[in-house]
């Protein structure tokens, strides 16, 4: 119904990413396993933690490299999903895959220890935000899709940024996470952060983006994922909107309420999270606290 059938399995499958994903999940595997006694304070890695470490991986790929990425060249819908995947979801699963033995080990290089003033909660949501928001900007994000090199830094600064934002939420080092309270403020505001540029893409009067409408531009964009001459696809197609089984301002309205909806998901299971086990800890506490009068009333009237 896509038309992927008019590609190449390495258009849709991207097997150097793929085997790029294979080789880092492996060296995951190794650093944990027959190379842990290597670090000065080794330790155990969970089953959950392997698991969320290989999920985050397995999604990258697809958002980055599999079917995902190769259709959010032909749908803006696509796209929405792909960056929700990549800078939404992935990112905490790395954090949580990752154990806090190898974290507090890769923190003890003092290059890494001097940027510690760059994980401050407010410039990590700003930024990462800042810079989710600069790309929707419709002459920002067809100049990115229309050069390679602008496109691959872009996205990797993205995938950076995102996890600084989601480390004062998971941190595992103590000192580098926010009270209970602070986070569910942080999680909010990182909510109304995002929702302005989500907003402009729901609310615009008319589609914004030429990589997705114009289909020279949509040509050359697909250049970079398309193993053929571009030039053919114009000969074969008429543009992004022959795949596109949504007209161009619903693709872009649909791409825009999916990453709100999966943005505000997340980040609501976070809260919820964080919020449970707030509850539980004041309330475990209280309990602590009347122990020692009860205790003594006992003993008095004994």
């Amino acid at each position: 119904m896509l038309g992927l059938e008019y590609f190449s399995f390495s258009d849709l499958w991207s097997p150097w990413f793929l085997m790029l994903m294979i080789v880092i999940t492996s060296a995951y595997f190794v650093v944990i396993g027959p190379l842990r006694t290597r670090f000065a304070e080794e330790g155990t890695t969970r089953l959950g933690q392997k698991i969320c470490f290989v999920t985050g991986m397995v999604l990258f790929y697809l958002a980055q490299g599999g079917p995902i990425s190769f259709l959010s060249h032909l749908m803006f819908t696509f796209h929405m999903l792909a960056m929700a995947l990549s800078y939404i979801i992935v990112p905490p699963l790395i954090i949580l895959g990752i154990p806090t033995w190898l974290w507090r080990s890769v923190f003890r290089y003092r290059p890494l220890h001097k940027l510690k003033f760059l994980m401050h909660p407010i410039f990590t949501a700003v930024l990462f935000n800042a810079l989710f928001s600069l790309y929707h900007v419709p002459a920002v994000h067809d100049y990115v899709m229309l050069h390679f090199v602008v496109h691959r830094i872009y996205y990797v600064v993205l995938l950076i940024t995102s996890m600084m934002m989601w480390w004062p939420i998971l941190s595992p080092i103590p000192g580098g996470k926010l009270q209970d309270v602070s986070k569910m403020a942080y999680i909010f505001v990182n909510s109304v952060l995002i929702t302005p540029a989500c907003a402009l893409i729901i609310f615009a009067g008319e589609p914004m983006y030429a990589t997705y409408n114009d289909p020279n531009v949509w040509a050359q964009a697909m250049g970079y994922c398309f193993s053929g001459d571009p030039k053919v696809l114009l000969d074969l197609f008429d543009g992004p909107t022959f795949f596109n089984i949504l007209d161009p301002m619903q693709d872009q309205q649909v791409g825009g309420i999916m990453m709100k909806f999966i943005q505000e998901l997340v980040n609501g299971s976070a809260l919820a999270y964080i919020f449970y086990h707030w509850v539980r800890r004041e309330s475990r506490d209280d309990d602590m606290d009347e122990l020692p009068i009860m205790g003594s009333e006992n003993w008095n009237k004994a």
